[in-house]
């Protein structure tokens, strides 16, 4: 609550500072974006969350020759999906929509990982597991912009101690922009979401 009411102080102040209104605005909304150049990798990762942004952004690096191949998450039913499935509607296996975009786009090489829960802590824990598994040491993961600093940070606990060393990439074509972000009622709810959780991790974990 109290980041919440902060977040709000800021946001009604910026209104009466007028020559520094867009820049704050704009800082605010850079908050939640991961910083820093990706090099090359063993393989690209996308986060579940990514969809389209992230195959997209995939593909780009790609082409970059950052890595020569890419792996999201599986998505596996859960128990509405399994219900919608019983009464005769078919299944929309994300995870598959993404895999058949990524090879329509020419990109061959694409490996799936098993996972069987939610959440950005378990699938930072599944990547690191799975990355042991492949012997694969540097990744590049792709996050939405709004959810990529606080990825980051996730991550960094989930690999610490591991010969692992993952970049966190904000995808370019996320709906999300750090610029304008205060221009549309979803920005400003993604960007008072998003704050209020990345606030709550810096205070949780102070030396992630």
């Amino acid at each position: 609550m109290a980041a919440l009411l902060g977040l709000v102080l800021v946001m009604t102040c910026t209104v009466w500072l007028s020559p520094l209104r867009i820049s704050l605005l704009r800082s605010m909304g850079g908050f939640l974006v991961a910083k820093g150049q990706v090099q090359s990798a063993d393989v690209i990762v996308l986060s579940v969350d990514s969809d389209g942004a992230g195959v997209l952004e995939a593909t780009d690096l790609l082409h970059e020759h950052i890595a020569d191949r890419v792996a999201l998450f599986a998505d596996p039913p859960d128990a509405v999906d399994r219900e919608f499935t019983r009464r005769g509607v078919p299944y929309n296996n994300a995870a598959a929509v993404s895999v058949a975009q990524l090879h329509q786009l020419g990109i061959d090489a694409v490996e799936v990982i098993p996972r069987s829960v939610a959440g950005t802590v378990d699938e930072a824990q599944d990547l690191a597991a799975w990355c042991a598994e492949r012997g694969y040491h540097r990744v590049v993961f792709i996050s939405t912009a709004d959810h990529s600093r606080r990825t980051a940070r996730i991550l960094a606990r989930a690999t610490r101690g591991r010969d692992l060393k993952v970049s966190v990439r904000a995808s370019r074509y996320s709906a999300f922009d750090p610029n304008t972000w205060w221009k549309s009622r979803t920005g400003v709810r993604t960007e008072i979401i998003e704050s209020e959780k990345l606030v709550a991790d810096f205070v949780l974990h102070p030396l992630s």
